[in-house]
């Protein structure tokens, strides 16, 4: 058995957890050189690491050898939260804008908030799926 799983940084949703770990550094890198508030930072660095940990649990097949959390659904609210953090945050970003580095930032953040939409639906289309046949195996 292969410890790493080299198809998933290939298939859609590798692709979309790597766009969205992307989109988070650049929005904080925006936030941070606008000197925003920590808030704004704060945020696009926690959605950056977390995205980046479910990747890489995805990509050592972490999920299958740490079995005592659905890691599917775990990410599913990983999504939706960070989604409506990134909605209601980037929204004050972008009609504030104390300056262009703030309002690019959240246009970012927009951005990365409907690329996390996307992938909770994608990843709870994928559980439900899986239910229907009898599998319980993790999201890809």
């Amino acid at each position: 058995m292969a410890l790493v799983d080299t198809n998933y940084p290939y298939s859609f949703r590798g692709a979309l957890k790597l766009m969205r770990t992307v989109l988070a550094l650049v929005a904080f890198f925006f936030f941070l050189h606008s000197q925003a508030r920590g808030a704004y930072t704060a945020l696009a660095a926690m959605e950056m690491i977390i995205t980046a940990l479910f990747f890489l649990l995805y990509l050592l097949k972490l999920d299958k050898k740490l079995s005592w959390l659905f890691w599917p659904l775990a990410d599913v609210f990983n999504s939706v939260i960070a989604a409506l953090f990134l909605l209601i945050v980037c929204l004050f970003a972008v009609i504030i804008k104390t300056n262009n580095g703030t309002l690019a930032g959240g246009v970012f953040g927009l951005t990365l908030c409907v690329l996390c939409i996307v992938d909770a639906v994608l990843v709870f289309r994928k559980i439900r799926f899986d239910r229907s046949t009898g599998s319980n195996t993790a999201a890809k």
